[in-house]
Parts: C-alpha cells; structure tokens; sequence
C-alpha cells in the first residue's frame, strides 16, 4: 500500500508539475501580452536597442512562426520573436525580447553555463532518443547492465536541464539590468516585467525536476534488480 501510495505521488508530481508551471507561464504572459509597456516599443524595437548598446551590431532580429517560440541562435547569430512580440509593444513582448537577447550577450562574453550547454546538446540529444529504448530493453530481458547504460545517456539528459537553469536565469537577469539601463521600462514596470520573466522559468524548474525524478525512479529500478 505505501509503495502504491509513493507511486501515486510520483505520477502525480511527474504529470501536474509540467502542466501547472505551462499554465503559470501562459496566464503570465496573456495577462501581460493585453499591457502596454511605457516605452511603446514593438519587441523587435527593444532587442535591436538592448543589442546597439551592447555593441551586437551584427546579431539580427527575424520574426518567426508560433506562439512564444522565441529563441536565440547562436549559429546565425540571430534573435529570433514571435510575430506577436515582434510587433507588439506589451510588457510581455519587452520582457520575452530582452530575454533572448540575454542568451545573445551570454554568447558573445562567452558564459561558461551557455558554452557548456551547447558542448551537451549531442550528447543529451541522443540520450533523449536512446534512454528509454534502451532502459526498457533491460527491464524486458531483465538485464540490469543494459538498464545502467540506459540511465547514464538519461543522466546527460538530465544535466543538460539542470545547466539550463543557470542559462535562463542569468538570461533573464541580464534582461531585467538592460530594460531599465536602456530606458525601455520604467520603476513601475519593473515588478509585473519580473513576474514575467520568472514565470517563463518555470518551465525549465519544471523540466529540470521532472527529468530528475525520472533518473531517480531507474535509479531505484537498477538498485532493487541487483539485490534480487
């Protein structure tokens, strides 16, 4: 019975907490997204600003398809916002912009946490598809090497989450320092632009845990096989 009631909890932490930190993050950013900020300035406005006064001269902005399918990339070097932060002038549209344009002063001053995420991209990719298969293989032919394996190419998935907690948290932090330096928000602003900024975190808290929790539960499935 306590053994179905800890299963119970874990299924409920594994499937609540993705679910709840996404809800947070889209109620966050509706509200917001209805909230001129002071400046007026369209998002695309506020990363080609933030990015000028930092001297990124060569980093472009692009519009992209999707909602809050905003991103960085460090390959083209380009900051890439959503149509509807790249034209709109809501808070949430200056929060999100200076955010990715965080990731892009992170790549151009080579932060450590950003460098070491990129080197962990293939590798945590190929754990991503390789683990399960290869974990589910060792529970079926009740091999414990086999599950070991699975769960170290797991553990790169899951230190590719937890590096991304420092990434996203600096990103954002860098975004906060920026949006008040280059004038884009002013002091009142300055509390809604946080919960904005942390509500977007909470999806990588999330992620970062729920991977945790699935290593952890391999991790208990190998230990109990080998003291069968």
């Amino acid at each position: 019975m306590a053994s179905m009631g800890g299963f119970l909890v874990y299924f409920a932490i594994l499937l609540i907490l993705p679910l709840w930190a996404q809800s947070k993050v889209k109620r966050t950013y509706k509200k917001h997204a209805k909230i001129q900020n002071s400046s007026m300035m369209t998002g695309a406005q506020v990363a080609r600003r933030i990015l000028d006064e930092n001297g990124l001269f060569d980093v472009q902005i692009e519009e992209v398809r999707g909602v809050m399918s905003d991103h960085y990339d460090p390959r083209s070097k380009t900051v890439r916002l959503s149509t509807d932060n790249y034209h709109g002038h809501s808070q949430a549209a200056a929060a999100i912009a200076a955010h990715e344009v965080g990731h892009a002063i992170q790549d151009a001053e080579s932060y450590a946490f950003l460098r070491f995420r990129h080197a962990l991209v293939p590798v945590a990719n190929l754990g991503s598809n390789m683990s399960y298969i290869i974990i589910l293989a060792g529970i079926i032919m009740y091999s414990s090497g086999l599950i070991l394996a699975g769960i170290i190419f797991m553990s790169a998935v899951v230190l590719f989450q937890l590096v991304t907690l420092p990434v996203e948290y600096n990103a954002s932090s860098r975004a906060m320092e920026q949006l008040v330096s280059t004038g884009v928000i002013r002091n009142n602003e300055h509390g809604e632009t946080k919960k904005v900024l942390s509500a977007a975190a909470l999806t990588y808290v999330a992620a970062a845990i729920t991977a945790l929790l699935e290593l952890l539960r391999f991790v208990l499935v190998f230990v109990g096989m080998n003291d069968d």
